[in-house]
């Protein structure tokens, strides 16, 4: 598989979603968001350090975009998120993009964005990946948890400061009450701490903590681990896992009874029962 790069270069405008605070600077041309595809895995990093990689609306589409057309690309088997720099992985939302001449309506409906990029990410049909270092809080805390799986160093930092200036974080409380018992997620939502890696360990939403030194050997190893699995088998059940996530026992097994029977007919079955009888590697076709 090549290797694509390229970078969403956009600034500003109406993101108006959950946030940490961010310091006010003034805004200049830089390119906000790196795209690269090597070795079928896609990898999205903020780009805005000096901000601690705080989403600006432009980061948001820009992910957007890019994720709307790696649905669809064969040479992305596996996407990873990540923040620029070592301070941090996303700080939330630019809060001094919540204003601008976007009109009551258009505010309300660019607040929904981060949801938006939550679904995006469950409906991708591939796995993905957080690589966390240094600050996850607020709307980067939600983003981190819309991925499969959350690799952290052990410098990470997760909460939700938004009861701090007043504001409470509506858009995150799914996909943090999808990673930790809910009572905890209230907890953190009211109080406003921190938690660090160690602890974000035990409550169940990470999947591995490493040294900071040990981090990207982590998540590569882990992302092409998941790319050399059959595509065809890991977007047919990734689908079926969060298709059944919030139904219950009858319904879901009505579902996953017959995707048993699917997975079982497509090529990608037929080849990977052939190779371990063969005692090969399986060549997948991902259909």
């Amino acid at each position: 598989m090549g290797n694509r790069s390229g970078v969403t270069s956009t600034e500003g405008g109406p993101g108006g979603v959950t946030s940490a605070p961010v310091a006010s600077e003034e805004a200049h041309p830089v390119a906000e968001l790196l795209a690269d595809v090597a070795d079928g895995v896609g990898r999205l990093t903020i780009n805005r350090p000096e901000r601690r990689n705080a989403m600006s609306w432009g980061v948001l589409t820009g992910m957007r975009d890019h994720l709307a057309a790696w649905k669809d690309d064969p040479e992305v088997r596996v996407v990873v998120l990540t923040g620029a720099g070592d301070k941090a992985f996303c700080a939330g939302a630019d809060l001094t993009n919540m204003a601008g001449d976007a009109g009551y309506l258009g505010l309300h409906d660019s607040r929904g964005e981060l949801a938006r990029l939550f679904h995006d990410l469950w409906d991708l049909g591939k796995p993905t990946i957080a690589r966390v270092r240094g600050f996850c809080l607020a709307g980067g805390f939600g983003l981190a948890l819309s991925c499969d799986l959350v690799v952290a160093a052990d410098d990470a930092q997760f909460g939700t400061p938004e009861i701090n200036v007043g504001l409470w974080p509506y858009m995150i409380t799914v996909p943090l009450v999808r990673s930790m018992p809910p009572k905890k997620v209230l907890e953190l939502m009211m109080t406003g701490r921190r938690v660090g890696a160690d602890e974000a360990d035990r409550l169940g939403f990470l999947t591995r903590v490493v040294p900071v030194d040990d981090l990207d050997d982590a998540v590569d190893e882990l992302a092409a681990t998941l790319a050399a699995k059959s595509p065809a088998t890991m977007k047919l059940g990734r689908d079926s896992f969060y298709a059944v996530w919030d139904q219950g026992a009858d319904d879901a097994l009505r579902l996953l009874h017959p995707m048993l029977t699917i997975t079982s007919a497509t090529e990608d079955a037929a080849e990977g029962i052939a190779a371990f009888v063969e005692k090969r590697q399986p060549e997948w076709r991902g259909r």
